[in-house]
Order: structure tokens, then C-alpha cells, then sequence
């Protein structure tokens, strides 16, 4: 499947998903800015995958990313953002969404596993009451020392940043 097939717009996501759950399939939902992806995001990307048959990535757009990380942010405009995520083998579809949090998106796409970085305690991730109130899961996977992307534009600036 080529990567731009998997960038779908969210009532594409949703019939896919629909789809992917009739059949039995178990659908894994995460969200992020995913702006100048790193090895910390690949093996994210990876081992939310492994805990389902199917990887819905839900990105902030552009302007939402601006109000969540500043003026400068992001770095990677989100179609492209969408496209490389999208071609990576571990993520299946890729939608981009405007709000600030992706709840509109989480209750539309209706995932039986959501996933954020161990960053995220999960009383805070957003969507989680949401999914577990359906008897999804709600995991905070990992979090990769030394891989982050406020860090990464930070040294590239020259500048020290604090994570998240």
C-alpha cells in the first residue's frame, strides 16, 4: 500500500476501522505531533502496533501544533508529517486533526486499545475514560531517553529545551 493511500481523511479512518473491527481485528489508536520524527517515535510506533492488528496515528495539524508548541512549531508542515508517518510499516492509517485534543477523534474512531508515551501518565491521557468505558485498554508505552523532538530542535538551535 503506498503511504499517501494510508493518509485518509476521519470518516476514511473510520470506515476502515468499522471494517478492520468486523472482522475481528483489534484496532490501536494513538495521537501526537510526530514533528521531525526520531528513533524514540519509531519504537513507539512499533510497539503500540504490537499490541493490536491495526495502527490508527491521529496527528495535530498545523495550527494546532502552533498552539500547543508555539510559533515556531512545527518544523514539518502536516501533510508531510501524515506521509512519512504513513510509510513507516508499522502504521496503517494516518489522520490529521485540528483541536487541540483528539477526543473527537478517539470517540468517532472508537479504538479498543489507546496508547501515549510514558510521558503521559494515563489519568491524563486524553480519551481514556472514554475508550475503558467500552472495555478498551489504555496504556503510557515506554518513553526513550535521549529522543525527543523539543530536545532535537533545541540543539539544532543551539539552544537547551525542556521535554514535552
Amino acid at each position: 500500500m503506498r503511504a499517501v493511500s494510508k493518509v485518509k481523511t476521519l470518516a476514511g479512518v473510520v470506515r476502515a476501522v468499522r471494517k478492520a473491527q468486523a472482522a475481528g481485528r483489534r484496532v490501536v489508536f494513538t495521537n501526537g505531533c510526530f514533528d521531525l520524527l526520531h528513533r524514540g517515535h519509531t519504537r513507539y510506533l512499533e510497539r503500540a502496533r504490537s499490541l493490536g492488528d491495526a495502527l490508527v496515528v491521529a496527528i495535530n495539524s498545523d495550527r494546532s501544533v502552533r498552539a500547543l508548541k508555539g510559533p515556531g512549531r512545527p518544523v514539518v508542515p502536516d501533510t508531510q508529517r501524515a506521509e512519512v508517518l504513513a510509510a513507516l510499516a508499522a502504521v496503517d492509517y494516518v489522520v490529521v486533526f485540528d483541536a487541540p485534543d483528539p477526543a473527537r477523534v478517539i470517540r468517532a474512531v472508537q479504538p479498543d486499545v489507546l496508547v501515549k508515551g510514558g510521558d503521559w501518565p494515563i489519568g491524563q491521557i486524553v480519551g481514556a475514560d472514554f475508550v475503558q468505558s467500552r472495555g478498551g485498554r489504555v496504556l503510557s508505552l515506554p518513553y526513550v531517553e535521549g529522543a525527543s523532538t523539543s530536545a532535537l530542535i533545541g540543539r539544532i538551535l543551539g539552544k537547551a529545551v525542556k521535554r514535552r
